[in-house]
């Protein structure tokens, strides 16, 4: 299998046109983008889905750091079957033992989703990455969500992130929930944030039927919202 080149690009959608229609479009949303700056989200075009599922599961839950630990000595387990550099296949994945899994840190849990993600990646439940490029992002999430530890936030990470889908809008994101009660309900950057703070989905779908084709920029700017907040409460 030939090295895994994962170089962050920009998206290939006109998110500057994105800006100026979402600008247009909801003033609230233009002043937060004015604030925020550039649109700087980068997109991972490198990894397979099979290799970016295996990520997201093994991250799940975990701090970063750990995760990464975990997600190295995996790969690393893997070094005298694949070479240095290179990811596993599914098949190799299906094939390895359970020691060789739990050596590395996977939980239980997370070792059955990996080998469920395996068998199903082989069946062809998880598309390629050339049939998905063909498919619509619902048609996306509802093949995915068939992996055991895989659920619909983890599938949109993945449309805005590694697959630079433009209209994604992750409403149980805890970050974008927070960017909208900032920029639309009023959430002021020092108060502490309580479930009853926090929009419900039906009111943030109802938002973005303003934003026609751009709700994954949206969903970008929401989440820097939280940033521009954090900074002005240190201050």
């Amino acid at each position: 299998m030939p090295r895994t080149i994962n170089t962050p690009r920009s998206p290939r959608y006109d998110f500057a046109l994105a800006c100026r229609e979402l600008s247009a479009a909801d003033p609230k949303l233009g002043r937060l983008i004015e604030r925020a700056g550039p649109f700087k989200l980068r997109i991972s075009g490198g990894q397979s889905p099979f290799e970016a599922l295996v990520e997201s599961i093994i991250y799940q839950q975990l701090h970063g750091k750990a995760a990464a630990t975990i997600h190295r000595r995996m790969m690393e387990s893997f070094h005298d079957i694949c070479g240095v550099g290179n990811h596993p296949s599914a098949q190799h994945l299906l094939d390895c033992p359970n020691e060789q899994l739990r050596a590395a840190g996977l939980s239980k849990n997370k070792m059955l989703a990996l080998r469920d993600l395996a068998a199903k990646t082989l069946d062809g439940t998880v598309p390629t990455l050339e049939r998905i490029r063909r498919m619509s992002d619902e048609d996306i999430i509802e093949h995915f969500i068939q992996v055991r530890g895989i659920g619909r936030w983890t599938v949109e990470m993945l449309l805005i992130f590694r697959l630079g889908r433009p209209d994604v809008f992750p409403v149980s994101d805890y970050g974008v929930r927070k960017g909208f009660a900032l920029t639309f309900q009023g959430l002021k950057p020092t108060q502490k944030v309580t479930p009853d703070l926090l929009p419900k989905p039906d009111v943030m779908q109802k938002r973005a039927k303003r934003w026609g084709q751009w709700r994954s920029v949206a969903s970008w700017y929401l989440w820097r919202a939280c940033d521009l907040a954090n900074a002005s409460a240190k201050v």
